[in-house]
């Protein structure tokens, strides 16, 4: 197997969100940076959501004040509704330039949604659209998350007809990249196979991202089914970082190390740096070490 992969990076956000305690601002631009220099492009830098229910996230606008914007990356953060959409203007409006992408996210899964959003998939949708409407009018890229696309921990497993549902909804709002997100890592390669084909007949494979959670140890073989359906971007969290709170038995994403690695060994060329990835590495996890 050989070409490109796109990975997304998602640990300063994905995964620090899911620590106990709140890392410092200070630290997390420090990892942003080892990030940098390691070579990744697209790294998910934090979110726009209440800091009552995620407060790890609630120093979101810091951050982005002290970041790097001379290298043309995209700092990607999660914009769930208009609040945070606000949120969103208020703090990048100072910036050199706008920061990267704004993602929205829904469920496959009814229980999910009501458990993660507090609302139906129908009601989920209705409030991503005018972020997608006002992101789009401000010229801003817009990214989607689905999750639960194998198993939820509420409904069990989720029929791929019901992601390719909710991928259809999403894309409906703008022809977006989407990631499809197994929350609680239960999925298998052919479970996996078979949700990306039936999501392939609602948006082109090139359009999609794989976010695979190692909780059963398969990210990686997920990661490998997902290639031979054609996916070519993956979502990851250096050191393993995160999972996700309202996620019962969902401990941590995929390490980009180890996706990397894989990646490499496949033929498949990534372009990091997989020693200043490591030093990433390391600096993530004694940053957990520390929450």
């Amino acid at each position: 197997m050989d070409g490109t992969v796109r990975i997304y990076e998602v640990g300063p956000r994905d995964g620090l969100q899911n620590e106990r305690g709140v890392i410092p601002v200070a630290d997390k631009v420090r990892l942003v940076s080892a990030l940098m220099r390691a070579g990744l492009s697209d790294i998910e830098v934090g979110s726009f959501v209440s800091p009552k229910w995620v407060p790890q996230m609630a120093d979101t606008p810091e951050v982005l004040s002290r970041l790097d914007y001379s290298g043309g990356h995209n700092f990607a953060t999660l914009v769930p509704n208009m609040k945070g959409w606000d949120g969103f203007l208020a703090a990048t409006a100072g910036l050199p330039r706008i920061p990267g992408e704004v993602a929205v996210f829904i469920s496959a899964s009814e229980g999910f949604s009501k458990a993660n959003l507090n609302c139906s998939i129908a009601e989920s949708i209705e409030r991503a659209a005018p972020v997608v409407a006002a992101a789009i009018d401000r010229g801003v890229v817009v990214r989607g998350y689905v999750s639960c696309v194998t198993d939820c921990p509420f409904d069990g497993q989720v029929p791929p007809e019901a992601v390719a549902q909710a991928v259809a909804a999403l894309r409906a709002l703008a022809p977006m990249q989407v990631s499809l997100g197994d929350t609680i890592g239960h999925g298998t390669p052919d479970r996996v196979a078979r949700m990306i084909d039936a999501v392939s007949d609602v948006a082109p494979v090139d359009a999609l991202a794989g976010h695979f959670h190692d909780t059963g140890g398969r990210a990686l073989a997920n990661v490998e089914a997902a290639l031979q359906a054609g996916v070519r971007c993956f979502d990851s969290a250096v050191g393993g970082l995160g999972g996700c709170p309202y996620a019962p038995g969902a401990p941590g994403n995929l390490g980009t190390e180890a996706l990397v690695a894989r990646l490499e060994d496949l033929g498949i060329s990534t372009g990091l740096d997989q020693a200043a990835l490591a030093e990433a590495g390391r600096l993530a996890k004694t940053m957990r070490a520390q929450a």
